[in-house]
């Protein structure tokens, strides 16, 4: 009989659990699903290890209850369409990212656990008993937020847990061990794929509340210079005490970062990577002008390093030139209030991000940039800005806080005034920029312009 397990998701599955059971099978829940649980955490993946049954066996009484996808079949992973949960089986295989795989069902549990990559992840529930199998203390690792090994030697096999290590820390605010600290500096990360280091950086933008724990720790095993360069040229990079008390680049980057995550009503991905990216001129431009520590142009200087970093840690073109975008265009806010801007050069803007960016995005990344500014280091500042505020408010009042202005002036009405070909492209530019340049601008007072520069 299936013992009763404290988790909602299980019952989904609880006729497919005892015919397993019935049949002979050891079966356990494995891995993240215990953890979470654990951690007292929404449980969303469940992973089941059937131990004792041939795969040719599991496969035909998994497939009583719907069609069964063999696609991770040579990983001894099998799944049910429309029962999001991965079925395996135990496995040896050898080291790397194609790995050869050897079924194993007559494995112990204990020796299955052992090649999991952290001991809060090799953890099982034993369905049939409801007993939690922790062979490696991963309670205690939770308890004491510290992440640490199984076993050394099959941890350094896959160069992709390096990049779980990373994004894991942010999520769960753990810290690595000593020995895992040691394991990260000299293992070899060769041989991973770009798509799987995307989505381990997604990972740790989307899921962290302190993403820049990651980077950080990156940072502490000496491998952030070759992995992002971008970023490491940001260390001991300086910058003026008196705007920037908390430090170097490196540790303002950092605390923007995690002030990004703060940020209400914002495409987080998208924020998070503009952050992270925000000063990476300052690699180059900074210099000591009139005593001052000085970074002329870093908006501009930081466009192509933007591009470079973001295309190590995602693989969304889009998103990507959108960073760049905002990172291009960072500072206007604050410059917008102290040189009391006027609606044109709101207007212009808007126009200059649009469609896909607005104002209101580019004013939450000026209080992220702006946060990042705590010389306690224990994190960002907290609090309003009454500056960005006053963007905001401004933009709001103008009409182009979330959207540019809508063009009054369209290819129809210009066709009907003798416009064709470029010329009818040219003249529809000339129509908008007339648009946001006059506050009294209407489409009566727009066609009585053209017609002037058209005769």
């Amino acid at each position: 009989m299936l013992a009763s397990l404290p988790w909602q998701v299980l019952p989904k599955i609880y006729d497919i659990v005892n015919i397993l059971l019935n049949e002979g099978a050891r079966v356990y829940v494995v891995g993240g699903a215990v953890r979470d649980f654990l951690l007292n955490r929404a449980v969303h993946d469940v992973d089941i290890e059937i131990h004792g049954l041939t795969m040719p066996h599991v496969e035909t009484l998994l497939a009583h209850f719907g069609n069964v996808h063999c696609d991770g079949k040579s990983f001894g992973v099998l799944r049910i369409d429309g029962i999001p949960i991965d079925w395996s089986l135990p496995r040896r295989d050898s080291s790397g990212r194609k790995p050869l795989v050897a079924i194993d069902p007559t494995m112990p549990i204990v020796d299955a656990l052992r090649r999991r990559d952290l001991t809060m992840n090799a953890m099982a529930v034993d369905c049939a008993t409801g007993q939690v199998i922790d062979p490696f203390n991963g309670q205690a690792s939770i308890k004491n937020k510290i992440l640490s090994v199984p076993d050394a030697a099959f941890f350094a096999q896959d160069p992709l847990r390096f990049y779980r290590v990373m994004q894991f820390i942010g999520r769960f605010d753990m810290k690595p061990d000593r020995e895992l600290d040691d394991i990260a500096r000299t293992m070899s990360l060769e041989g991973i794929s770009i798509e799987r280091i995307h989505a381990e950086c997604d990972k740790l933008m989307l899921l962290s509340d302190r993403p820049s724990l990651g980077l950080r720790w990156i940072k502490h095993v000496g491998r952030i210079a070759s992995l992002f360069p971008e970023l490491g040229a940001l260390i001991d990079v300086p910058q003026e005490p008196g705007w920037h008390p908390e430090g170097d680049v490196f540790e303002h980057t950092m605390q923007a970062l995690d002030a990004a995550v703060q940020r209400p009503k914002v495409d987080r991905r998208l924020l998070c990577y503009a952050a992270l990216c925000h000063d990476l001129g300052k690699a180059t431009t900074t210099e000591k002008k009139d005593c001052r520590w000085r970074s002329f142009n870093h908006e501009r200087a930081g466009v192509f390093p933007a591009k470079k970093l973001c295309s190590r840690m995602m693989g969304n073109k889009d998103l990507i030139n959108q960073v760049a975008i905002l990172v291009r265009h960072h500072m206007a806010p604050g410059q917008f209030i102290a040189q009391q801007a006027t609606f044109r050069a709101y207007k212009r803007l808007a126009q200059q991000l649009a469609p896909q960016l607005n104002l209101y995005i580019l004013a939450q990344l000026a209080y992220a940039d702006k946060l990042g500014r705590n010389p306690e280091r224990n994190g960002p500042l907290s609090g309003q800005l009454p500056a960005i505020d006053e963007f905001i408010t401004k933009a709001q009042e103008y009409g182009v806080l979330y959207q540019a202005e809508k063009p009054l002036i369209t290819g129809h009405d210009l066709i009907d005034l003798g416009y064709s070909g470029p010329a009818l492209g040219k003249a529809l530019q000339q129509a908008y920029a007339y648009q946001i340049e006059h506050d009294d601008s209407s489409r009566e007072t727009i066609l009585r312009y053209l017609q002037g520069v058209l005769k």
